[in-house]
């Protein structure tokens, strides 16, 4: 892999923070692309954020909120991203709010 691949899909060590149970090679777009967007759109502060849409399109992003941000992310975060990118997500599992109120 060249070193600019590498640099580019891997979390840079300010946002390691966010992933203190997963292990450094797991720490990438390649290996875990769902986990890394559920945590930076989740938690991630501006220079999280930065890097993220730096390294991915915003339509990638807002592919994965359509598809899947209803299950990974909090009620107030899914609703944030929704005006954000200007999509909209599917309904979460019934079910779902009561385990993930915010």
């Amino acid at each position: 892999m060249s070193p600019t691949a590498s640099m580019s899909s891997t979390v840079p060590a300010g946002a390691r923070r966010l992933f203190p149970d997963v292990a450094e090679p797991d720490l990438s777009f390649d290996a875990s692309p769902s986990l890394l967007f559920a945590r930076l759109l989740e938690d991630g502060d501006r220079a999280d954020l930065r890097w993220l849409f730096s390294r991915r399109p915003e339509s990638e992003v807002s592919d994965w909120l359509a598809r899947v941000g209803g299950r990974k992310l909090s009620r107030r975060s899914r609703a944030y991203w929704e005006i954000v990118l200007g999509r909209a997500v599917e309904a979460p599992p019934a079910g779902a709010s009561d385990l993930w109120p915010l």
